[in-house]
Order: C-alpha cells, then structure tokens, then sequence
C-alpha cells in the first residue's frame, strides 16, 4: 500500500512527512496545560520518541542533519536577538550568572559521579546519563569521541543508551526546577514583569532633557564648538533662545552665547551637574512644547529610521549633519534603549535618530537616512548565511589544552551562537548588515527548535521501551537527580543570596543545562528577552565546560 511504504520506506518524502507530523502534533499538544503549566516544545520529542518505538525513524544522516540544523538556527536567533545588549548585560551582572551557571555545571558532574562510587554503575553509563539529563549533546560527542580516541577507534554504546534513557525527563526535570523555584519563592509574575518594566523603562529614560541658562562669564562670547573643546566633552545641544530676541535658533558650531540665553540638551544624568557648571544654572521649568515649536524659524523635531544601508557602519560624526544640513541628533534609539548621539556612535539598520531642524532641513536628512520602514521587511540572508558559516567553522575549531589527549571544540551550537552575538554587535563597523525583524527572528527560532526536538524524539525511541525495562529505569531517576538537585540548588542561590529576576535565573538554569526547549519554556512565561539574555550569557562558556568535563570523566573511566 501506497502510504505504507510513504511511512516507513526511507526516502525524501518520508523524512519531510514523518518531520512535519511529529511538529505539528506535538505543537498541537502544547496547548495542553495543567495547573496553568504547559511543556510546550517538549511534546514534540515525546511525539518523536513513540513514533520511533513503533518504527517511524530517520535515517542516521537526515537525523542528525535536521537536528543539527535546527539547533543552529535555534541558536543563531538566540544570538540575533540578544546580541546588541550581550556585553552590556554581562558587565552589569555576567560575572555572576556565569559563576552560577559554572557552579551548575561542577555540581551535576559531582553528583553523577557521586552516584557512580555510591551505586557501583558504570562510570561511561552514567557519564551518558548525565549529558542525557542536561540535554547536552556536543558533551556527549565529545565522552564518545574521547573514549574512540583512547581505544584506537573503538565505540561503546553504554554513552548513548544513558544519553537516550535520560534525556527525556532531563528535559523535563530543568523545566520543572524552574516551576518550582516559581512556588518555592511565590513569585508573582505580574509583580516581577512589572519590576522588569520599571527596570528597563529607566534605561529607557536614562538621557534627561535639560534647559539651562548662560550665566557663567568664562562662556559669553565663545561658540559651540569653543566649549566643546574647552571642556573636552561632547555636548548635545539642539536649540538656542536668545536673551535679547527670545528667538529660538538651531545651534550650529560657530554659534556665540550671549548672557542670559537658555539652552536645550540632552545629557546623561550624571553630566548634568557638569554642564550646568560650564554654562551657569539649570531652570527647573522645561516648556517642551515651546521649544518643539517655533513660530519663527520653524524648528520641528522629528524621529527618522535609518535604512539607508550605505550609513551602516558609519560614525554619526561622519555625516557631519550639523555643518551640512543645519540640523541636530539628539539621540538614537536602538533596541529600546536611548543612546546619546556622540560623533563616535556607530550607526545601525534600523536605528531611530530625533533630529532636530528647520522643516526643509530635516526632510533632506530623511532622504540620506532612508526613514523607508519597508526596507527592513526584508530579511539579511547573505549576513545570516555567512554568520552560520563562520559559526560551523569556528565550532569545528580544536583547542589544545595541556595533558589533554584531544582537543576540546565549541560544538555546532556554541560556535554558532558566539558568532552571532559578535556580528550583531560589531558587523555594522565592517558594514556587514545585521538587522533581521523580530518576527524574522521569532520564525527562525521557532523552526530552529522545532526541526531540533523532532529529530531528537524520532531518534531516542528505538530500543527506549526494552533499556528502560531491562534496568534501565534506575538511569532515569539518575537523570532526574543530576537535573534537578543542582538546577534547584543554584536557582535557590541565585534568588535567595544574589537577588536575580526570575526570568534571569530561568534562563540561567537554560543556559548552564544548554537546554533549548528549558529556554523556549522560559521565554514563553517571560514574555520578555530578559530569560534570552541570560541564557546567552553563561552559555558560551557552559558549553565549554561541559565538553571539557565530558573529556576529563572519559580519562576517569579509563
């Protein structure tokens, strides 16, 4: 029969059909929730895992391939959506995360280990069971290759019968220490998303408008462009209203300041103070209004997209808009964030600028910026393909590390994802163009993870069902505790002594487990990309303990 064969005759069409069922039903499923909790992506490996115990599989080369795929495109839109704020997260508080997440890692190596000496179980088995239940696959590649290189090519299975077994409630274990943390703390998650929003709208806010007045002797009579360098800062002023005219006038760099004249800037609020000592005193009062419209001159503030992709990479100073088009940027908006708009600032796709101008000006300026939003609908293939190159190359990359017999590699995930993060954030000064939307990113994602959990289940069922029967039950529940004693250990820490965010410790725990459907739980209770963040941040550096972990309890065994 026709769809007999189409189901289990391996071919192109097979694989594509097997695929996309097991993804469809098991996203059909996720809308399961009990108690108000759902596993979400999660029911695709489950879908996979019965599928394969009844003979529904892949051929090897198709697995791993959608599986691997999947997790890089996973990965690389992970690194996309977190990569312009990554090095600022991890200065204000990446140190911590990361030695937390390193903590997670030592821990379940030890309590695996532990178990070994304490039950007597093979140490390659639980070695298994242990990249099993944190769902680390480079970690086990890494175990099996280490033992082949160690034993003149030879394999041992035990790694991935420990792997298979554990893997299912590993997953599920991550997801439920993040649940409990949840109920063990009662988190409200209004009071916590609200807490995020204040946080973050005060980053937002983070430049003041300020009005000042000229009162200072040492700056009557010298131009913008004097006091600039006089005091050696790069000040933000748009409009000037002149003490005798009460004319508003854009401040261009030959500008004098008169006694008595009022400023308007746009500073940080600790330049404020500063600049209030080199121009005179702050008024208290700010009519915005006044100063966005006026009657004389025609002065208008308008926000601007820059699309135009030649800019991308460009220093604002570059453009010299002050000189060449009489109009001032006051700040840059950039992933929600407003940055002042310094000449050094390099500029981005899809960077909102407020200029500041007379009308006839400021549509000039539009025309070099683009302000055409229809332009970023467009995703960057050639930057994201690229990226995905360097990502493989950089993963496949050994290191070499002293008494080590092999060297130790990121993997296809971790090479993928630094590279990612380091062209979202430095590409635009190659003019490598970055910018993707965020459906683009949320679709690239949600594929990613889909293809990834697919492949997983359709290959973990074969033989699942007899290994778990045949003694095999007892890795399971080793699995779990690997999983859970140390995911709920660290989590408690995090909440209890270094007072992080739920969301950071939930994408903590994902990341220092290197578990995409813990990270796709995460972010679909956060509702936000704080979880995202912190997984990005620890992981890179996860990752490379867990393969050098996995290679230092192969020599163990030994």
């Amino acid at each position: 029969m026709w769809f007999t064969n189409l189901l289990f005759t391996t071919g192109v069409a097979h694989s594509v059909l097997l695929v996309a069922a097991t993804i469809a039903i098991g996203l059909a499923l996720s809308r399961i929730k009990v108690g108000g909790i759902s596993l979400g992506v999660t029911w695709i490996l489950f879908v996979g895992i019965v599928a394969s115990h009844f003979g529904l599989v892949l051929d090897n080369t198709t697995s791993h391939f959608v599986k691997e795929f999947g997790l890089i495109l996973f990965i690389y839109s992970i690194g996309l959506q977190v990569g312009p704020s990554f090095f600022s997260s991890f200065r204000t508080g990446g140190v911590t995360l990361n030695l937390l997440a390193t903590g997670l890692v030592f821990l379940g190596a030890l309590t695996a280990y532990i178990i070994h000496v304490v039950t007597g179980e093979d140490l390659c088995a639980m070695i298994g069971v242990l990249y099993g239940a944190v769902t680390n696959t480079p970690g086990l590649g890494a175990a099996q290759q280490t033992f082949s290189d160690m034993h003149n090519g030879a394999s041992n299975s035990i790694f991935a019968q420990g792997y298979a077994v554990a893997y299912p409630l590993g997953v599920v274990g991550i997801i439920l220490s993040i649940v409990l943390i949840r109920y063990l703390f009662r988190i409200n998650m209004e009071k916590e998303q609200e807490i995020y929003m204040q946080n973050n709208r005060r980053e937002s806010e983070e430049l003041q408008a300020v009005t000042l007045e000229v009162t200072n002797e040492a700056v009557v009579g010298k131009t913008m462009d004097d006091v600039q360098r006089l005091s050696g800062r790069n000040i933000v002023a748009t409009r000037l209203q002149h003490s005798d005219t009460e004319d508003i006038v854009l401040i261009k760099s030959e500008t004098r300041f008169r006694k008595g004249d009022k400023l308007f800037l746009v500073a940080k609020p600790a330049d404020v103070e500063a600049y209030t000592m080199i121009f005179g005193r702050k008024l208290d009062k700010i009519d915005q209004q006044a100063w966005d419209q006026d009657k004389h001159n025609e002065l208008v503030s308008e926000r601007i997209v820059v699309t135009n992709s030649k800019l991308q990479g460009k220093r604002l100073g570059d453009l010299n808009l002050r000189a060449s088009f009489h109009v001032t940027i006051t700040r840059v908006k950039r992933a929600g964030i407003d940055l002042i708009a310094t000449p050094s600032l390099i500029l981005q796709l899809g960077d909102r600028v407020v200029v500041v101008g007379a009308k006839e000006n400021v549509h000039r300026v539009e025309g070099l910026l683009g302000n055409s939003v229809q332009r970023l609908d467009h995703p960057q293939l050639f930057s994201i393909f690229l990226g995905i190159t360097l990502g493989v190359l950089l993963g496949s990359l050994p290191i070499f590390f002293p008494g080590m017999p092999v060297p130790v590699k990121l993997g296809l995930a971790g090479g993928p994802l630094i590279v990612s993060i380091l062209l979202s954030c430095y590409g635009p000064k190659f003019h490598i163009i970055t910018y993707t939307t965020a459906s683009a990113k949320l679709l690239m994602r949600d594929i990613g993870i889909s293809l990834f959990m697919a492949a997983v289940g359709l290959g973990a069922g074969v033989g699942f069902a007899d290994t778990v029967m045949n003694g095999g039950y007892w890795w399971v529940l080793y699995g779990f505790i690997i999983t859970f004693l140390p995911c709920i250990i660290i989590g408690v820490l995090a909440r209890l002594v270094f007072k992080r965010s739920y969301f950071t410790i939930a994408g903590m725990i994902s990341g220092a487990t290197t578990d995409p459907p813990a990270l796709a739980y995460s972010n679909s209770i956060c509702g936000n990309d704080q979880a995202s963040v912190a997984y990005s941040t620890v992981y890179p550096l996860t990752m490379f303990l867990r393969v050098l972990v996995a290679q230092v309890m192969v020599l163990m065994a030994l």
